[in-house]
């Protein structure tokens, strides 16, 4: 049957009228969804700090931050009295052409906290088109100074977004089947760890003397879709090295790990070798409202610096540099430097640390990984990665009052710097009975 012809008294709100789910089939369309075979979506009418409120007045711990957006809690104050703020001098106004405090100061305070070597930022609209305008960078990067580099360097299972040029660079097919033909040339390469840094960095400059390649595509020590599957540094800091050498310009895609998820502000401060980009959004503006940015180098800036009008980078968007937007990036900044986020990050890693030695002999857990505020594990289960067992699990959290969003049978927790320990408990206890259960 049609979502158009669904009978609304089906599904009445016990106060009368349509519920939000009803009103929802109607018209919507979700992401990442089948909705021929998808459970209806759930509708949640408020939020606070790790609590999110459904319509039937139940509440659930946001264990993943909300696609780890929400790092300093939902409708927090700081930040929501900031944007307020904001809204009473400037809502929005175009940024070609025109500029704005901000835009200037978030730039001043991001610098201060970006891995050394970023100079210049580009404002865009989410992490899809932060990583886009880095994979444009590079690209033009060469075509600007007549070299002939038009390949793209990334990891196997790498994920970078929606886009075209995102979809090219991950290695994720799920999500690109019906594009491929459409796609830049790419080359994959395998992530390093530990034990096989010899044999990738032998690929890797295997590729570079067959290819063109004009840049490296890649997600800082944690591919999150792929499954929170995390890699060696110093592995990647060769591979960083070797790249530089070969003028490869190095895109470090933290749209998932920047905001101190990792433990320290980004993942690229874990590697001596710095990125020439860097990809931003989700916790840029602790989710609150969507922004992005691709930052460079004086180097990388450099090369599209000129008289020629067509060597600029010619991208632009709407709401780029929107005020309200940069005032959450400002207040989330403020908040991320503040002695009291950096003890609650300290706690959280700790609270893992305990609870994987708690479950780390259980037979149905293994490979075991953390970094920061990530936390994950596989459970020995055979399991696809939208597939009915893994949904099961997903609606066992549920169940307990938890939103976490297992990658197949990957589990993993990214919640909320401010979550309280009672909080992250049962998150844990919840965890405890899906072994027992699955």
């Amino acid at each position: 049957m049609s979502d158009s012809n669904i009978n609304p008294e089906s599904n009445p709100l016990p106060f009368g009228g349509r519920s939000l789910q009803f009103r929802d089939k109607k018209h919507l369309w979700h992401p990442l969804t089948q909705h021929k075979i998808a459970p209806e979506a759930l509708p949640i009418i408020k939020a606070k700090n790790c609590i999110l409120t459904s319509e039937d007045k139940k509440e659930y711990i946001d264990g993943i931050a909300s696609w780890y957006t929400a790092m300093y809690g939902h409708c927090n104050e700081f930040i929501i009295a900031k944007v307020t703020e904001q809204m009473q001098n400037l809502d929005q106004v175009v940024f070609s052409g025109f500029t704005h405090e901000p835009a200037v100061k978030l730039s001043e305070e991001l610098i201060k906290i970006l891995p050394k070597g970023q100079q210049k930022l580009f404002f865009n609209d989410n992490g899809s088109t932060a990583t886009e305008i880095g994979i444009k960078m590079a690209l033009q990067y060469h075509h600007n100074q007549g070299n002939n580099r038009n390949v793209m360097l990334a990891f196997e299972e790498g994920f970078h977004g929606d886009t075209f040029g995102a979809m090219s660079v991950s290695g994720l097919s799920v999500y690109n089947g019906a594009f491929e033909e459409h796609f830049i040339e790419v080359l994959r390469l395998p992530v390093p760890n530990g034990k096989n840094n010899t044999e990738v960095l032998e690929k890797l400059k295997s590729l570079i003397a067959e290819n063109n390649i004009a840049g490296f595509i890649y997600e800082p020590l944690v591919q999150g879709a792929a499954g929170m599957k995390m890699h060696d540094p110093e592995g990647l800091n060769e591979i960083l090295k070797i790249c530089k050498e070969n003028e490869i310009i190095c895109v470090a895609d933290e749209v998932m790990t920047g905001f101190g998820k990792t433990g320290r502000y980004f993942a690229s401060d874990y590697v001596v070798t710095k990125p020439d980009v860097v990809c931003l959004s989700k916790a840029l503006t602790a989710g609150l409202l969507p922004m992005g940015l691709t930052t460079c180098s004086q180097k990388v800036y450099d090369a599209f610096y000129s008289e020629d009008i067509s060597k600029g980078l010619f991208h632009g968007h709407t709401y780029s540099a929107n005020p309200l937007a940069c005032a959450a990036a400002l207040a989330g900044i403020e908040l991320l430097v503040s002695d009291e986020i950096q003890q609650k990050i300290e706690e959280v890693q700790q609270w893992h640390r305990e609870f994987d030695k708690k479950i780390k002999n259980h037979p149905k857990v293994t490979n075991q990984r953390q970094l920061g505020v990530i936390y994950a594990f596989d459970l020995n289960v055979e399991m696809e990665r939208y597939g009915n067992l893994r949904n099961e699990l997903f609606k066992h959290f549920m169940d307990s009052g938890i939103f976490l969003r297992p990658l197949g049978s990957t589990i993993y927790i990214l919640a909320p710097f401010t979550i309280s320990q009672e909080e992250m408990n049962h998150i844990y206890e919840s965890i405890e009975v899906a072994l027992e259960k699955f």
